[in-house]
């Protein structure tokens, strides 16, 4: 506590402290402008102007970390004095414009917004709400509004701190000279050809020019909204391109030009990005969304790599925000993911021609590869997923292509807020909040290259293992197909344009071609057969179709209950008799061919009052009498061959449902939001549910049918192409048997493996079927590839930590270059700017340091994994 004269004299170097003043009863919040305090710019607070009548503002509003204040400011007013502008930002506070600034935000309270916009998303709005309840939470004598202000302040403040710390302050040709994407942050794991990529990188032999592959992915958002306010002539942007987004005139031109290009329709699967580009409702929107293009292994977008979508994802966008992307590249190689990349990649580069000249790209001297996202490529159609997949093809490594996905969470908290803004605005609020990403991404680094290494190493050693064992279990049986099949994979890798070596082309056993198969069998035996009408195969696959009919009736029996509506009970009555009436109807002609099954119904039947429901009366095919009676041995091979294709069948179900349900969690993750779109989307999944469970059911029944009668008839070597169905084995191409079992160490499901396998024999002979052969092919390719990607992992995370540092050193001398690089007349000046080239000099070298010291024993990590520790030692 002190007098107001004390009080003013303790606050000339603290003029935006909140007091209060004690009123005889209590405490009142009191404002040191009220008090007479005066803030002097220019000279030591206190000291008069030379000049008797110094310009001064009584209505003065400076927004800092304690509230909104209005002051009373003078300016300095002395000859020699700065300008306005000048004298403000020497006392740290940041001017809301240029021309007789009325309110100012100290830099203070500009660094904490600006960081916990980047950190937690917050808006400018909320912030400034809070700053202006902060001064006074009563409303009884609001501060001025100045939130226009003080959104001038924030895009200044960002925009400015750009340009800074790309260097365009030391550059003479000034900021207006920015070249596109020039204020973007890059990857430094990348390769960047006279940056750090060796001298000779372009001569190395074919085995090794994968190494120096740039991987993208390609992706839209379509969280990120835009309303129709506002346009361009009222709200540019300030940095026009000089980041992540594409120079939006130019882009908005071809746009316009070829807004009447029509989307070819998906070819795959009903990809909803592809067929819904042109239809997809834009009403009230000035943007449907955003695509970029970003760094496929550490998720940084690229320079020039975003842009606004009008209407869906159409090619049209996507193929301009591209090839902005890569241009002027001279890389040879590209890795390029899409989730739709199957339908965008034809006719690709017949648009690209329609492309303004500066985004056209030589593909024909350089190679790029395609690939579908691995979570996304279970959507696809089989084809896509062997021509598409990382796993197989040479050089992918360990990469998922999911990165945009990863990325997009970032934006997706700043989607409301971004959604009002006008369009340049927006733009130069995303382009900081994905440079804030990118510079996170990048001083990762050291930890992110790290855990993906020790990672990696053991996994590379136990596939290794896992090959070499699969190989020499082969070598019995398969040496001479093993040889062939290891050239045809090694000359694939070498060209891809030859036929895909991963794709299953024999056919599947189904149920329908074994019964076809029987009646033309039959058709020459019509006159010994018992029945007029029904022959023995249609007796028998009768009896497995009346067998279905009463699993579906009993889970559906049991799933309504004693709680189900009048009209479900009614229907499920109907069926019952319908069933009862069809077994009845067939039991009387199965006893002409198996009249000693009467016996076994007469011990059944023995108590009228014990009688079982329809779908639980047992149809005592030849399967199920175990040999107790006799049975004709031809209804027996029928039923073999029947189930034989039963087994298969129920599998292909099995796999299309799970097919169907991996989809289905993608699509409801992806685009629902809302209870009612949710519970919809759960509705349908538990029909899908339904049919997993249904063809696991049905292939049980078959499984343990062919069980009972392998021994009768003989039968040997089917065990290892149809085995035992586990909950466990229930599971889609993606999954594995626990969370961490992802594509590269997860083991595939035996019911994938096993696609397209016939009747075999338990030893290798001259006889063995073609689909046999062909599945063991596809799994030792899978099991090679797995075995690869893990190797190219292990190598290409070394490479990338050569290239952080190396592109680390190169951007410290970078900047100890910048400091002669602009010459001005004030020493102050010309001193402040070498200062920070220094200072961002020995950031760089700082962060190399940390990163090497990181990963200092790398190299003997994985000597020691790779068995030489001969003389080397882990701490």
């Amino acid at each position: 506590m002190c007098c107001k004269k004390c009080m003013l004299t303790a606050h000339t170097s603290l003029p935006l402290h909140l007091v209060k003043e004690w009123t005889g009863t209590h405490w009142l919040r009191k404002s040191l402008k009220d008090l007479g305090l005066v803030i002097q710019l220019g000279h030591p607070s206190g000291e008069s102007c030379y000049l008797p009548k110094a310009p001064h503002s009584d209505d003065f509003v400076i927004i800092n970390g304690n509230g909104i204040h209005a002051v009373t400011l003078r300016f300095c007013g002395c000859k020699f004095a700065d300008s306005h502008i000048q004298q403000l930002l020497r006392y740290r506070l940041f001017p809301a414009s240029t021309d007789k600034p009325r309110t100012a935000a100290t830099f203070s309270v500009m660094e904490e917004f600006h960081l916990l916009s980047l950190e937690s998303k917050v808006s400018a709005h909320h912030y400034y709400s809070a700053l202006a309840r902060r001064g006074n939470n009563v409303g009884l004598s609001p501060p001025k509004d100045r939130y226009e202000q003080f959104m001038h302040i924030v895009r200044e403040w960002r925009h400015l701190k750009m340009l800074k710390r790309s260097g365009r302050g030391h550059h003479p040709s000034g900021v207006d000279m920015t070249q596109e994407g020039e204020c973007a942050i890059h990857c430094p794991a990348c390769p960047h050809p006279g940056i750090n990529l060796p001298d000779d990188w372009m001569n190395v032999c074919n085995d090794k020019r994968w190494l120096y592959a740039l991987f993208v992915a390609i992706d839209a958002n379509f969280h990120l909204k835009r309303r129709a306010v506002s346009k361009d002539a009222v709200d540019p942007s300030l940095s026009n391109g000089w980041a992540y987004f594409v120079e939006e005139l130019s882009y908005k031109q071809y746009l316009t030009k070829h807004s009447d290009t029509r989307q070819e329709k998906s070819l795959c699967s009903s990809h909803g990005a592809v067929n819904d580009a042109d239809t997809k409702s834009s009403v009230g929107l000035a943007a449907t969304g955003t695509g970029s293009i970003c760094c496929a292994r550490h998720e940084m977008k690229l320079p020039r790599g975003v842009g606004d979508l009008q209407k869906g994802e159409r090619y049209v966008n996507m193929d301009y925000i591209f090839f902005s992307a890569l241009k002027d590249t001279t890389l040879n190689r590209f890795n390029v993911s899409y989730d739709i990349v199957c339908q965008w990649s034809r006719h690709l580069w017949e648009r690209m021609k329609t492309l303004p000249p500066s985004h056209h790209f030589t593909h024909v001297e350089k190679q790029v590869i395609l690939f579908v996202p691995k979570f996304h490529l279970p959507a696809h159609v089989a084809e896509c997923q062997w021509k598409y997949s990382f796993n197989y093809i040479k050089g992918a490594a360990r990469t998922d292509g999911e990165a945009p996905e990863r990325g997009w969470s970032t934006l997706n908290a700043v989607a409301s807020s971004t959604k009002e803004m006008g369009p340049g605005h927006r733009r130069d609020t995303l382009d900081d909040l994905i440079g804030d990403s990118n510079w996170k991404k990048l001083i990762g680094l050291g930890e992110s290259i790290l855990r993906k290494l020790k990672e990696a190493v053991p996994e590379r050693n136990e596939h290794q293992e896992d090959l070499l064992e699969f190989e020499r279990s082969l070598e019995a049986r398969y040496g001479e197909q093993l040889a062939r099949w290891r050239a045809d994979v090694e000359a694939w890798e070498k060209d891809m344009s030859k036929p895909n070596l991963f794709e299953v082309k024999s056919k599947s056993v189904t149920q329908a071609a074994v019964r076809l198969q029987l009646a033309q069998e039959e058709s020459d035996q019509v006159e010994s057969s018992i029945h007029v009408d029904i022959s023995p195969s249609v007796l028998i696959s009768t009896g497995i179709d009346l067998e279905e009919q009463q699993r579906r009736l009993r889970v559906d029996a049991e799933k309504h209950g004693s709680h189900g509506t009048e009209h479900q009970k009614m229907r499920l009555q109907q069926r019952t008799n319908s069933l009862l009436r069809r077994i009845e109807t067939w039991v009387s002609v199965q006893m002409l061919y198996m009249p000693a099954v009467a016996s076994l119904r007469v011990r059944g039947a023995a108590d009228p009052a014990m009688a079982p429901k329809p779908q639980d009366l047992p149809l005592l095919l030849p399967s199920a009498l175990h040999r107790q009676v006799p049975c004709d041995g031809r209804l027996e091979e029928i039923e073999w061959r029947l189930r034989f294709g039963q087994a298969h069948d129920a599998l292909e179900e099995l796999r299309q449902a799970l097919h169907s349900r991996t989809y289905m969690l993608r699509f409801k993750d992806r685009f629902l939001r809302g209870q009612g779109a949710n519970t919809r989307a759960r509705n349908c999944l538990r029909s899908v549910d339904v049919k997993v469970n249904g063809a696991a059911a049905k292939y049980r029944a078959a499984h343990n049918a062919l069980l009972e009668l392998s021994p009768l008839l003989g039968k040997d070597g089917w065990k290892g192409t149809l085995r035992r169905l586990e909950n466990n084995d229930i599971r889609s191409m993606t999954e594995g048997t626990d969370e961490r079992s992802s594509e590269g160490r997860r083991r595939l499901s035996w019911i994938w493996i096993m696609c397209g396998y016939t009747e075999g024999t338990s030893t290798r002979t001259e006889d063995d079927s073609e689909d046999l052969q062909d599945a063991i092919r596809i799994e030792w390719y899978k099991t090679r590839a797995r075995t690869h990607r893990w190797a190219e992992e292990v190598e290409l995370l070394v490479e990338e930590q050569r290239r952080v540092l190396k592109f680390l050193h190169w951007q410290s001398k970078w900047w100890l270059d910048r400091q002669a690089l602009m010459t001005v007349d004030d020493p102050a000046l010309q001193q402040g700017l070498k200062a920070y080239a220094i200072r961002q000099a020995t950031l760089m070298e700082d962060l190399a340091m940390q990163f090497q010291r990181m990963w200092n024993d790398t190299e003997r990590y994985i000597m020691l994994a790779d068995g030489h520790s001969d003389g080397v030692e882990m701490d």
